[in-house]
């Protein structure tokens, strides 16, 4: 939701961390280390983290404080708002909608209610999605969290229901996510997950950014609740979810295909989003993933479809994403994410067996 490009800090960001991203891990143990040592040096009050593989949650963690003032230690299933990761959710929504026929990625978001600029072409759904609607649709990537809001209006045209409730009914409860949940300070829509709302705030981690002593200061979440932002949920709650989409429970493998697959304009270039998610081919090995960032909070997910494999890190301040590029389609200048796909997907870190997961 927000710019990514902090710049004023990246010079001294870089140098700090880069002692951090030297070997490749090999191991949970080492990744583990990393990602403390890493979370320090940027400045992270928590964050949670979980991998799974195949079928199964093999490891999670949490790191830091989900409470600075209480210092309340994080957990491995500590709640973050998910910011722009919801975007991954809502794509299956859709997606499942397309299934049914509800949908049509080629219909003009004119056809649902949606009014934009056409001045250049028209914007279909499938541009708001790609992120592509801005300019001569189709054409040019460009990130823009309030355009892909507007699927809110192509949602409930096309089904009759909002977003938060379909996102419940076909992924929270199905999946038994018991850490997931719309916004808890959007009522209605966090009405939707049945959720009992104190325990819930209980297990949610506290927003922080560093006030100018670099001192973690406390803040306050946003309440708004779309297609875009707002969904709340833990890292093993996270890779369940990836692993039910791996598991073909959500979509049909067709309908997954095109939702990671890289958009392609009609002059025949490759964009670095698909449909509600980043697509990167990094040593012959394909990437899909997302990240969030706004305020108080920050989020990325990994997935390697043909290994079945998925790497989350939910924070509890923007700096786990904020200085990155991430919205413009690049993913390793992030030294969470180089952690993870140099030790685990090109490297040859080993991973724990479902049986001797935490």
């Amino acid at each position: 939701m927000r710019s990514a490009l902090l710049l004023g800090i990246l010079p001294a960001f870089f140098s700090t961390v880069s002692a951090s991203a030297a070997e490749p891990v090999k191991n949970v143990t080492e990744l583990e280390a990393r990602l403390e040592r890493l979370r320090q040096e940027v400045k992270i009050p928590a964050f949670s983290a979980a991998i799974a593989r195949d079928d199964s949650v093999v490891w999670s963690q949490g790191f830091g404080l989900l409470d600075v003032e209480g210092q309340v230690p994080a957990a491995a299933d500590t709640c973050y708002h998910l910011a722009s990761l919801t975007k991954t959710f809502a794509s299956t929504v859709i997606m499942q909608l397309v299934e049914t026929g509800k949908i049509d990625l080629e219909a003009p978001v004119a056809q649902h209610g949606v009014v934009l600029d056409e001045s250049q072409g028209v914007v279909r759904v499938k541009h708001l999605m790609s992120h592509t609607s801005e300019g001569v649709p189709g054409t040019r990537f460009s990130y823009n969290g309030n355009r892909f809001a507007l699927l809110d209006q192509v949602v409930l045209s096309a089904a009759g229901e909002t977003f938060g409730k379909l996102v419940c009914e076909r992924i929270v409860e199905p999946l038994k996510l018991e850490h997931t949940a719309p916004n808890i300070d959007d009522a209605t829509n966090f009405a939707l997950a049945g959720r009992d709302r104190s325990i819930f705030a209980n297990n949610l981690a506290r927003p922080y950014e560093l006030d100018k002593d670099s001192q973690f200061k406390r803040i306050v979440y946003p309440t708004r609740f779309s297609c875009s932002a707002g969904l709340i949920s833990s890292a093993p709650d996270v890779v369940r979810y990836s692993i039910a989409l791996d598991q073909g429970k959500l979509l049909s493998p067709e309908s997954l295909a095109r939702a990671m697959s890289k958009t392609v304009t009609a002059d025949g270039r490759s964009l670095p989003y698909g449909l509600g998610w980043f697509v990167l081919e990094h040593r012959g090995v394909k990437l899909v993933w997302h990240y969030g960032l706004w305020t108080g909070n920050s989020s990325l997910i990994i997935k390697v479809p043909a290994r079945k494999l998925t790497f989350v890190v939910l924070a509890n301040s923007e700096r786990l994403t904020s200085s990155y590029f991430h919205g413009r389609g690049e993913l390793l200048t992030s030294p969470f994410a180089r952690a993870f796909v140099e030790g685990f997907v090109v490297g040859d870190g080993q991973l724990p067996s479902a049986a001797n997961a935490d």
